[in-house]
């Protein structure tokens, strides 16, 4: 396994999607990668395992992108060339030091990012390991080097003092130059200072420099001027050389510390500067795949290319409205793409070595999510026009060459073990005796396949697709041509060859019809007939596809109209929903009035127990249950069942009461037009005419309910035993919860007509006990007496209660 030949990256225009990765660099690589040798430094994986090391972490950087985030890149410089000066003993400038100081502060924030996100980035945290130790080298250099590139004061004392005084004997020397100025302003050519040679001069007229005492540091060009460095600044200029020179030997010794100190984290730097152009190139490769709208291929064990609606990414970076093929390929078979010229067929071909080498780079694939790739240890082209001159080498035999070196690598891979090869080859045997060359063609193709190679082949030849068609190892795809449009459609068809449509095409570029004409006579029948066979394929193929777009759009009609009947009745059932609930909401507010009108009655009743009173008592309980009934009667509901009959009324039975809406169970037989009705918690007697038997006869239930004794009237009864139906059990509830429960269970004996009701409620500090005797003391509507347990019921944890 190795790199691919430039031969095959010439042939794929490999450097384009190269010049396209570095533009979306962010660092330095961005320009490495545009200079001369790009393509080593855009690795191509020779293992399985470095594709998918590579393609993980390039999917990991798509996934950051799609969050919004990047990496952080930022300062990242070129300190390779300092590096490399490092290395050969070289010292290095301040501006360097700055420029490695930017960088190991990106390397610091690129490490603490990727090991806060180590979940959702471990491979590329993996391949980028950044010293911790360059921290300390960051904080030393950023303490001497000032962001400007120059050694900062704080480098050492000697260097500030130094600079100091530096600055001390310019100030006096500049001063005294002023008051010269205007003291010799005769002599003077202007009226200004400057620097010669490192010394402070006047600039003084030719004819009067000697009138100036000093020394001549040179002329002007035209030599009307002379420089003259006054007598009285010269003792002062000396000293000032002399600090400058120690000045410079102290930033030389600062500078020289600091380089040592470079190299002695020389290897970690170098580590750290790949790491961040790895993340910088892994980045770039998602940033490419966003735009071209790729995903990163899952690669499958075995050698072969599964492309659903793949587009050519080179065209797509040049705003080519491509067309999406699916296309697939594998080792040990081949396909076989034919059709006319222009066509798309070169296209197709380079879309799938593409597809194979961006798979090993790590590169997103412009196709859709179904698609995977799979690991071709060689991709080898023959595509293209070879013809050479200097070798004189015609196109022919510039191709058979070419051939013969791709055989003699795919035979020498496969006898050794060495991984599948991806073959492309272009109008194969082309250039040629179209019987020779359709004889070379064959066979090559048929031994490229008995090597496990995968072949992708284009051809006009018509044994090659005859070919495609008998034997299992080929399979035949054509690019189609629009005969009525007369141009391509660039779509790709699998499992039928396509024809050449030359003359079709020459038509379309200009030849006269009578050439045309002529040409189609001189055609040999049989070359004819088959080409107006597939050209008959081709046009029922379209027309297959036409029927399907259409069957399609009708599929999408019926579904929008389901959609829509499916809306519609979601709100007709929420209008329904809305309607029940204000229903409901009235029927709630009756109830609410009801109950006000029954705890009125009660309390008549406790005040006062006679006649009028118990009439009155009367009126109110059937105005609640008027409105009751008036509130709970469905208009619009259909009778449900048969009507009921007297003999059907028997205890156990299930009928539909229409005021209640609902079905109820028979607990008393009728008497007087009325009978005793269970609905859930509900007890009451219903007039019997208009009860029905609902569906299923209304079978008695499997426990009749237990025929309660005619009620006298003030008449004692006698007491009956505790059972679990009569006993209820309050102990460790809070009082005002016991007394609520309390409340529902005598009510419900109470309609039930029971004579007794146990309440257990323990002894503990007796305020239980105290609370529910109290509350009984308050209903004396229903509560005739009670007392404590004896001792065999239980004692003074136990209340009985005798009701009315």
């Amino acid at each position: 396994m190795d790199a691919p030949a430039d031969k095959t990256l010439d042939d794929l225009e490999w450097d384009r999607l190269v010049e396209a990765v570095a533009s979306r660099c962010r660092g330095p690589l961005g320009s490495k990668l545009a200079s001369d040798g790009a393509r080593a430094r855009l690795p191509i994986a020779t293992t399985i395992e470095g594709a998918r090391v590579a393609s993980a972490q390039t999917a990991e950087c798509m996934r950051l992108l799609e969050a919004g985030e990047a990496l952080p890149l930022d300062g990242v410089r070129d300190i390779g060339p300092h590096l490399l000066r490092v290395r050969r003993g070289g010292a290095l400038e301040a501006s360097a030091l700055r420029e490695i100081v930017t960088t190991v502060a990106a390397a610091r924030a690129m490490r603490k990012f990727l090991h806060a996100r180590r979940a959702q980035m471990p491979a590329l945290l993996e391949a980028c390991p950044f010293d911790p130790s360059l921290d300390a080298l960051h904080d030393e250099l950023d303490h001497a080097v000032r962001e400007d590139g120059t050694l900062d004061d704080r480098a050492s004392p000697t260097l500030r003092d130094l600079r100091r005084e530096v600055a001390n004997l310019r100030a006096r020397i500049v001063r005294q130059l002023e008051a010269m100025l205007v003291q010799h302003d005769a002599i003077l050519q202007d009226r200004f200072h400057t620097l010669r040679e490192g010394r402070y001069v006047l600039p003084v007229r030719r004819d009067a420099h000697e009138k100036l005492p000093g020394i001549v540091h040179g002329t002007s060009a035209s030599g009307a001027t002379v420089f003259v460095e006054p007598r009285a600044l010269v003792e002062r200029g000396n000293r000032l050389k002399m600090a400058e020179a120690e000045l410079a030997r102290e930033e030389a010794r600062i500078l020289a510390e600091l380089t040592e100190l470079v190299l002695e984290r020389l290897a970690s730097l170098e580590v750290a500067r790949d790491a961040l152009d790895h993340a910088d190139l892994r980045q770039a490769s998602a940033r490419l795949g966003v735009d071209l709208g790729a995903r990163v291929l899952p690669i499958d064990d075995t050698p072969s290319l599964t492309l659903g609606a793949a587009r050519h990414p080179i065209l797509l970076l040049d705003g080519v409205d491509v067309v999406a093929n699916d296309l697939a390929i594998e080792a040990g078979r081949g396909l076989v793409l034919s059709g006319p010229n222009a066509g798309g067929k070169t296209v197709a071909l380079k879309t799938l070595g593409l597809a194979a080498l961006m798979v090993r780079a790590g590169l997103p694939v412009p196709a859709d999510e179904d698609s995977r790739g799979g690991f071709f240890a060689f991709v080898l082209t023959d595509v293209g026009d070879e013809q050479s001159l200097q070798k004189n080498l015609s196109t022919f035999s510039a191709h058979v060459t070419n051939l013969s070196a791709i055989l003699r690598r795919v035979r020498g891979a496969h006898a050794y073990g060495q991984g599948a090869s991806l073959v492309l080859l272009d109008e194969l045997a082309g250039g040629t005796d179209p019987e020779e060359g359709a004889a070379l063609a064959c066979a090559v193709v048929d031994a490229l396949c008995r090597a496990h190679a995968a072949v992708g082949v284009t051809t006009h030849y018509e044994p090659l697709k005859a070919m495609g068609g008998t034997d299992e190892r080929l399979q035949n795809a054509a690019v189609g041509f629009d005969v009525a449009a007369m141009q391509p459609t660039f779509a790709v068809t699998v499992g039928v060859p396509g024809a050449s449509s030359a003359l079709d095409v020459a038509t379309r570029f200009g030849i006269p019809e009578d050439v045309i004409a002529t040409a189609r006579q001189v055609l040999p029948e049989r070359s004819r007939s088959v080409d107006a066979l597939v050209q008959e394929l081709e046009e029922a193929r379209r027309q297959l596809a036409l029927d399907r777009a259409k069957l399609d759009d009708e599929a999408r009609e019926v579904a929008a109209a389901r959609a829509a009947q499916r809306q519609q009745d979601d709100a007709e059932r929420a209008r329904q929903q809305k309607k029940s609930d204000d229903e409901v909401e009235k029927l709630r507010s009756a109830v609410r009035r009801a109950r006000e009108d029954l705890r009125q009655a009660r309390r008549l009743l406790k005040r006062r127990q006679d006649e009028p009173t118990t009439r009155d008592v009367k009126r109110r309980i059937e105005a609640a249950a008027k409105v009751v009934a008036e509130h709970t009667r469905d208009r619009t509901d259909e009778p449900v069942g048969q009507p009921a009959e007297a003999k059907d009324l028997k205890p156990g039975v299930k009928v539909y009461v229409p005021k209640l809406r609902a079905e109820a169970e028979i607990l008393e037989p009728p008497r007087k037009g009325s009978v005793r009705v269970a609905a859930g918690a509900l007890r009451l007697w219903v007039d019997v005419d208009g009860l029905r038997m609902p569906a299923g006869g209304g079978e008695p239930s499997a426990r009749p309910a237990k025929k309660a004794p005619p009620k006298k009237p003030d008449a004692p009864r006698r007491e009956r035993g505790q059972a679990p139906d009569n006993t209820l059990d309050v102990r460790g509830l809070r009082v005002e919860d016991a007394l609520a429960m309390t409340t529902s269970f005598l009510d419900r004996l109470f309609g039930e007509s029971e004579p007794t009701a146990y309440i257990l409620h323990g002894i503990g500090t007796g305020a239980l006990r105290d609370a529910i005797r109290a509350h009984l003391d308050e209903r004396k509507e229903y509560v005739r007496s009670f007392r404590s347990g004896s001792s065999r019921e239980g004692g003074d944890k136990l209340t009985v209660v005798t009701l009315c």
